[in-house]
This record gives C-alpha cells, structure tokens and sequence, in this order.
C-alpha cells in the first residue's frame, strides 16, 4: 500500500509538492482494528490545519463530560454539532473557553492519548480561539497556533473506532457529530464518484492552508483519509486525490 501511495502521487504530479512539504498524506485501513494498514508521506510533518483541530476541542469536551466535569446539555450538543458538520468558529471558540485552554493542551499531550507527541514532530494542537485575538500558545516545536500532522489526524480516527477516546456511549455521540458533513468539498467532494459510503469528518481551509480528515465505512470496510496541503490548489489536490486513494485502500484489501 507504500508503494502504492508514493506511485499514486506521482501519477498526479504532486511529487514535488510532497518534497516541498507541501503535501502530507494518511491512509489507514481498519477494517480489522487488531491489524491496521498504513500508509503515508509526510505522516509526521505538521502543518498548519484551520479548523480540522476543531476535533481536539471536541475530544476535550467529551472527556470531561465522560468524568463528569461537563453535562452534555442541549446547548452544548448544539455547539460541538455545529463546531463540526458547519466547522463554526463562533461555537468552537465557546466549547474551548468552556473546557479550558490549558485544559485541552494537557489533554492531547497526556499519556492516555499522545496526539501531540513531541517525539514525532507534534500532533493536534489549538493554541488560538478560533476568534480574531492571537494565538496564547503556540506548540512548542513548531510554532503553529492550529495545527495537526497525517499520522496524528489519522489516530484521533482510529482511537475513536476502537472506542479508546471515550467510553461507547459517548463516542456514538462523537459520531454522530461527526457524521453528515454539511460542507461539500475536499475529500467529500471528491468521492461523491463512489456512492453508498458513511463519513465521518472535519476539513479545515484558512488563506493557501487546506485540510481534510475522515474515517469511511464501505459495506463492511472502515479506512481513514487525511491531507494535509499548503497552495492555493491546495483543496482540489485533496478533491482529485479522494477518489484514487479510496480506490487503492480496497484494491490493496487482503483476501478473506
């Protein structure tokens, strides 16, 4: 599936790009969880991710009401569902100062979860409401006030399929916010090609920065896509990649 991956972005002419470190991708095939399959590029470069880690805010909301720090109110349902299938800036910046700025970077550092790992170029971060002030904490190794790499992106999904962020209840919550994205573009956007599929989202665009993050179901297969791109161009790679990268994560499927 590596070496599938690498011929694909040749194929499309996005090497350059991916030298650049323009370009990183995550392919994750967890039909069988016990066994994932993976491949990437750039996996561990982080870049710069809008909104897409719009998804730690809402993993630190959900462990909190998990140990009853937080109740999942109406109010608070509205705004994660709308923080994510809308990706609003307005409601995602109250879910944070509600969880607590501090609070969220422990949580994604924190040895439970390591989805910002310091020994591997970073992870998700938000070091910046998601509102006109400046960013209050930057990551450390990189200085970006929100921020994701491939790899990292990749385990938020595959933690959340193997109910590992939360209890089972609660990720079926998590799920459901995720699910039905209500911005048509990217990957989504992209696979409107191959019908009858499940997603589970959240993209991110800010000026030339571009990101798009999901897990699909197929029938019985589950796979996590995510891209990663800075360039003006930057959506419609994720766009003309979506198809493709899904064609190769079946076609690489080992036989039952």
């Amino acid at each position: 599936m590596q070496r599938q991956l690498e011929q694909l972005i040749r194929d499309q002419g996005l090497q350059q790009i991916t030298t650049q470190e323009r370009l990183a991708i995550a392919l994750v095939d967890i039909t069988d969880p016990n066994q994932p399959r993976m491949a990437a590029i750039n996996g561990d470069v982080m870049e710069y991710a809008a909104s897409l880690p719009k998804i730690a805010i809402l993993l630190a909301a959900f462990v909190q009401i998990e140990q009853r720090k937080l109740v999942l109110t109406e109010e608070l349902e509205d705004d994660l569902t709308v923080m994510i299938r809308y990706s609003s800036n307005e409601a995602a910046t109250r879910v944070l100062d509600l969880v607590g700025r501090e609070e969220l970077l422990r949580i994604v550092q924190s040895p439970r979860f390591m989805l910002y790992d310091r020994q591997y170029d970073g992870g998700l971060w938000v070091g910046k409401a998601y509102a006109r002030q400046g960013a209050y904490q930057r990551d450390p190794l990189n200085r970006i006030s929100h921020g994701a790499t491939a790899i990292q992106g990749a385990r938020f999904y595959y933690l959340l399929a193997t109910n590992r962020l939360v209890g089972p209840d609660l990720t079926a919550r998590m799920k459901e916010m995720l699910s039905r994205p209500a911005i048509n573009h990217k990957f989504v956007k992209g696979l409107k090609a191959r019908p009858g599929l499940k997603f589970f989202r959240k993209s991110g665009t800010w000026k030339q920065f571009h990101a798009d993050s999901m897990m699909v179901e197929y029938g019985h297969r589950r796979f996590i896509m995510v891209g990663l791109a800075e360039g003006a161009r930057g959506g419609q790679w994720l766009e003309r990649l979506a198809t493709p990268l899904f064609d190769l994560v079946v076609s690489t499927a080992p036989e039952k």
